[in-house]
């Protein structure tokens, strides 16, 4: 590897420096860059930490900047090599379709998938794409984790997660998604509910007392506000939990009501609320960053998405 060189476009950076510059390094800070950690760099790469903090040194020399700070056992990258996140992971991208078979087999595929998502998409899609991903290529790892709508940018451009599955208004607009599916919310109530089985206004629904999930910000805000202040009312939020899985459970043991993706129903604590008024229909996608659009794992992922949740 070490045979490769390569030039990055950067005001100032003198030609010997360029020519100092391999893959090696470019990796290694790569992974910091996405790790924050030397001994997981280490462990990734098959490498030593001694190794990993030469390469970061001449990092250091070649950049003409500290590149990594150390703070807690972490390493803080500068405002300098955060910059760079981007085009090493493009010039990487580059580099790896250099050695990709043009006969592509999910077989083959090793490493480990990150994927975001809420609780909802991990009842409603993950079942689905993992029975697929296990099947056919048995041998690449997957990692799922919570969804974080403040942070999915900078996890996405620095390569932390490979996919997410969430709602359009969560990702940043230059980002490329696929659609799977359209959502409607259902207005619910638990079980042992004093609730009459009769139909009701959207402004007594209004007033009832309600549950709202607020999947990453702890707040008393739900995805149907804007709705029913359009119809002329307020909804009444009495609580917010920060996934659709404990609704149930609550609305069983308490008098609230909530409204949960169609998806999720029938559920055996729940039952529906006949209200004459529909909610609005909702999106349900997949995004990425630019940076994966020619990665043969991406590009199947995306295949096996489209198969599964087929848009007519």
């Amino acid at each position: 590897m070490s045979c490769w060189y390569l030039c990055i476009s950067y005001t100032g950076l003198a030609m010997s420096n360029i020519n100092k510059l391999d893959i090696k390094q470019m990796r290694v800070l790569q992974l910091l860059l996405q790790e924050r950690n030397a001994s997981k760099v280490a462990n990734i790469m098959g490498l030593t930490q001694q190794a990993i903090s030469e390469q970061l040194r001449k990092l250091r020399q070649t950049f003409d900047d500290e590149m990594f700070l150390r703070a807690n056992n972490q390493f803080i990258p500068t405002p300098f090599a955060e910059s760079l996140v981007l085009q090493i992971n493009t010039i990487l991208s580059q580099i790896d379709k250099l050695f990709v078979s043009e006969s592509f087999s999910p077989v083959m595929l090793t490493g480990t998938l990150h994927i975001s998502c809420t609780d909802y998409a991990l009842i409603t899609v993950l079942p689905s794409l993992l029975k697929r991903v296990c099947t056919e290529a048995p041998n690449l790892k997957v990692i799922i984790r919570e969804f974080e709508s403040d942070n999915l940018n900078q996890i996405l451009s620095s390569g932390e997660v490979d996919l997410a599955i969430t709602f359009p208004k969560f990702i940043p607009e230059s980002y490329p998604s696929m659609l799977l599916f359209e959502e409607q919310h259902i207005c619910v109530k638990g079980c042992k509910s004093d609730y009459l089985p009769r139909e009701y206004t959207l402004k007594e629904v209004a007033s009832f007392p309600q549950v709202v999930v607020s999947p990453s910000r702890p707040n008393l805000k739900g995805s149907h506000d804007a709705w029913f202040i359009r119809q002329g009312f307020k909804r009444n939020v009495v609580m917010s939990v920060p996934n659709f899985s404990t609704v149930p459970d609550i609305i069983e043991e308490t008098n609230l009501i909530a409204f949960l993706p169609s998806r999720l129903l029938p559920h055996k604590k729940v039952m529906p609320i006949n209200i004459k008024e529909k909610t609005p229909k909702f999106k349900i996608i997949a995004t990425w960053h630019h940076r994966s659009d020619n990665s043969p794992l991406h590009q199947w992922l995306l295949s096996l998405l489209t198969e599964i949740f087929r848009v007519e």
